[in-house]
């Protein structure tokens, strides 16, 4: 860890002192080990209002920057800062990047080939199959998928990305140790292995409401594009699609139907100049990522199961509808489309339409 860190941590204790005004004072004082050491006349000249100046001295009076780390590296988290060289670069870039990120897991240099995908927490099972497909192209494509940890299409993307053995980064709105929402703390862990959980909110924070529309600005900052799967008009999506326009991201959206509630923000997108999205491969095309390194070295992976060796056996390159799978394996139709949805998943087939399937 840095020999600053410890004033990093205290000034991200402070409310109201965010990237700009933290970068006022370093300008001013010269680092941020003065800024946090300096007197109230000294921050009131450098630009601070009186009122976060009493904030400042009473949190430096009332809190100790040793525990700030203890309680880091007990976490054995790792913290970035804009002074660290391993900050992600894209991200350093957007308009106030975050002073501090705070990560379990860890970020690769591949990191930083990545694409975000959003979308709505009420997802159907349109936007269950749109995110699973594409989730799983990027990461089989060698892309890491970035996203929110929330429920329906974030968690779908996370998921999908994993079992594809991808990388995925989720970024939060709550601190490290508020992992939200809680039935996602598995998947959680999981993405740390495979990627990283990613907040920069400190440790404590509660997912309250109004913090997940600033860090829909990290999702945008760390991905070539974002990708939005069935938002509503107001959704959290749509700021994360508002943030990457600004950031100068390219917008996905993919179309959905004109009188449903849940496709009412990619439509709009789509009115607004995003690009359609009807294939994943569309995403690499336009990004020019063809020729991404595939996530584990190899296309596909095998049949895992004797029944999914048995249909494997069955498919070729000419779709088989579902009905003529299970009259030649024997197997009942639940056993089948289980074994196939399992198998998309992994790559080793694909969907041609109308209930048939094809090996890839």
């Amino acid at each position: 860890m840095d020999d600053h860190l410890q004033y990093w941590l205290g000034f991200n204790q402070v409310k109201g002192i965010g990237p700009v005004r933290l970068q006022a004072l370093i300008d001013s004082l010269g680092d941020v080990r003065t800024a946090w050491q300096a007197s109230a006349n000294q921050l009131q000249a450098a630009g601070l209002s009186s009122r976060l100046t009493n904030r400042l001295i009473r949190i430096r009076r009332s809190g100790s920057l040793d525990q700030l780390l203890d309680q880091v590296r007990e976490r054995e988290l790792t913290v970035l800062t804009w002074e660290n060289p391993a900050y992600p670069d894209r991200l350093r870039d957007i308009p106030q990047s975050p002073p501090v990120l705070y990560l379990s897991g860890s970020l690769r240099e591949e990191d930083s080939t990545a694409v975000a995908v959003v979308g709505t927490r009420r997802m159907t099972s349109y936007g269950r199959q749109a995110a699973g497909e594409i989730a799983h192209y990027l990461a089989r494509s060698g892309v890491t998928v970035v996203s929110g940890l929330a429920r329906g299409v974030d968690g779908a993307a996370h998921r999908t990305a994993l079992e594809a053995g991808g990388r995925t980064l989720a970024v939060l709105g709550s601190g490290m140790d508020r992992i939200y929402p809680p039935e996602h703390r598995g998947l959680a862990k999981e993405i740390s292995g495979s990627g990283a959980v990613i907040s920069d909110y400190p440790l404590g924070t509660p997912p309250d409401g109004s913090n997940f529309p600033p860090r829909n600005r990290i999702i945008s900052g760390l991905s070539l594009a974002v990708v939005v799967i069935e938002a509503g008009r107001k959704s959290g999506a749509l700021i994360t699609a508002r943030y990457a326009a600004e950031q100068g991201r390219d917008v996905f959206a993919v179309p959905g139907k004109i009188y449903a509630p849940e496709s009412k923000g990619a439509n709009y997108l789509l009115r607004q100049g995003a690009h359609p999205l009807t294939a994943p491969e569309q995403i690499t095309e336009f990004l020019d990522l063809i020729g991404a390194e595939p996530a584990g070295g190899s296309p596909n992976q095998l049949p895992a199961t004797p029944t999914e060796a048995v249909l494997y056996d069955i498919l070729g390159a000419d779709p088989v509808h579902v009905d003529e799978l299970c009259a030649q394996s024997g197997l009942s139709a639940a056993e089948v489309t289980a074994a196939l949805t399992v198998m998309e998943l992994k790559g080793l087939v694909r969907k041609a339409g109308g209930m048939k399937y094809h090996a890839v």
